[in-house]
């Protein structure tokens, strides 16, 4: 059963875009890309996350990251 998404496909992708067109608009290569991304949701986990949470939420992340470029 696929997983159903309580954000709309419209409002994700209006949101990736922006993020391409922040990235690209500065010439960052997919290292720095990748850095500044890393670092964002670094950001996010410990600005938005209990902190007994944050481990299982970045566990998470990473598996669901993993899976999506499988």
């Amino acid at each position: 059963m696929p997983i159903q998404s309580k954000y709309s496909n419209k409002q994700v992708e209006e949101i990736v875009d922006q993020l391409i067109n922040v990235l690209s608009s500065q010439n960052a290569p997919v290292d720095l890309s990748l850095m500044c991304l890393g670092n964002s949701i670094t950001h996010i986990i410990k600005e938005h996350v209990p902190e007994n949470k944050r481990q299982s939420v970045a566990e998470n992340f990473a598996k669901a990251l993993t899976q999506s470029v499988k």
